[in-house]
């Protein structure tokens, strides 16, 4: 890990870029930032986990009734899956830059995914919190759950990502440590690599019996917006994701666009897993003033300057920063899945310059319309 630039903006692509580079553009100053931040007197409460506002959405927020219908769930011949055995990462946090362990333990069909806080005694520091809508608390510049009380976890989209690309419908997953999910390397590729090494099997229930997975589908299009900016789904025989960025003021970004399909895993694990998050150079002091990318390093993050393009090349991809907003995308769809069944649709969902916070907003219409 360098410690030469112990700073810099990792999920500003992730969760807050755009708003950053639209403030940028016509003057604001950082605390008035659009969706992805909280209003400044709750911005900085991530420890007591007060529910985030939807004031950034009353007015500008429209989901398409006149286009939405119910969303059902439906069962499938495949059975719900757990990790075959256990396995264990470890690393800083991106925003508290504390070093954290994660191992990722099988867990009972119907039990869903959910996290468990540890100190670094093993003692447990928090109730069992679902990786589920409901416990989202926060989506500055990341995603963050947390219970009614004690410790929360925060930065969890990478890990769901590459849990719900793989079909780990069923884990426990223990933090020990600190209360953020490790950064790794900036993509979801170190934890596809364990979880394949950790091999997977079929969960079974209390009775010893598997259970199949109920996938969610949608029958009419549900769309949500904000600006310009907007998540849209549409009826589909299977699943697919497409993801639009625009950067105009970072020539080296510029405009990029991206679709995987999920019934193809082996091109999550090859296309979208390995990702990195990123960052424009220029907003680091704003970053930097408000307490957060403690645990950013030019080896787990992009950097691009809008002057001078790519602080730390070479990319992965070409298009790198669309895959990682797909990968983060994936991840907080995740949230939608409910005892052990997968949180994506059955849908063609397109994201425009989207935002975790826009995100969520998506996921939780798509949950008020379900049965």
């Amino acid at each position: 890990m360098s410690t030469s630039v112990p700073w810099l903006p990792s999920t500003m692509a992730s969760c807050g870029h755009l708003s950053l580079m639209r403030a940028a553009r016509i003057g604001l100053p950082f605390q008035l930032l659009s969706s992805e931040l909280l209003p400044c007197e709750v911005r900085n409460t991530r420890g007591k986990f007060c529910r985030r506002s939807s004031a950034p959405f009353t007015a500008h927020t429209q989901v398409a009734e006149e286009l939405t219908s119910d969303v059902r769930r439906v069962e499938t011949e495949k059975p719900q899956l757990t990790v075959a055995k256990s396995l264990v990462k470890s690393g800083v946090g991106l925003h508290s830059g504390v070093w954290a362990e994660v191992k990722i333990l099988p867990a009972a069909a119907g039990e869903g995914r959910y996290f468990v806080v540890r100190d670094t005694h093993g003692d447990e520091r928090s109730d069992r919190i679902p990786a589920a809508l409901s416990y989202v608390r926060d989506t500055t510049l990341s995603t963050w759950l947390g219970g009614p009380t004690k410790k929360g976890v925060g930065t969890v989209e990478h890990l769901l990502s590459a849990l719900e690309g793989l079909g780990v419908d069923n884990c426990r997953i223990e933090l020990t440590g600190g209360n953020e999910v490790p950064l790794l390397d900036g993509s979801a590729l170190q934890w596809v690599e364990a979880i394949e090494d950790a091999g997977l099997s079929i969960a079974l229930d209390k009775q010893g019996t598997s259970q199949s997975r109920k996938v969610l589908v949608i029958n009419e299009p549900i769309t949500v917006c904000h600006g310009d900016s907007f998540v849209a789904a549409f009826p589909a025989a299977s699943s697919r994701l497409t993801y639009g960025i625009d950067f105009p003021q970072v020539p080296a970004i510029g405009r990029q666009w991206f679709t995987w399909s999920a019934d193809d895993i082996g091109a999550y694990k090859s296309e979208v897993a390995p990702a990195r998050t990123f960052g424009i150079f220029e907003q680091i002091k704003q970053l930097q003033a408000v307490g957060l990318i403690k645990g950013g390093t030019l080896e787990n993050a992009l950097v691009c300057s809008m002057e001078t393009g790519w602080v730390n090349p070479p990319l992965r991809f070409s298009d790198e920063p669309c895959r990682h907003k797909l990968l983060d995308l994936l991840g907080d769809l995740a949230l939608c899945a409910y005892n052990g069944h997968p949180g994506l649709p059955v849908a063609h969902i397109v994201a425009y310059k989207a935002s975790h916070a826009l995100h969520i907003k998506f996921g939780e219409a798509l949950q008020q319309r379900g049965t």
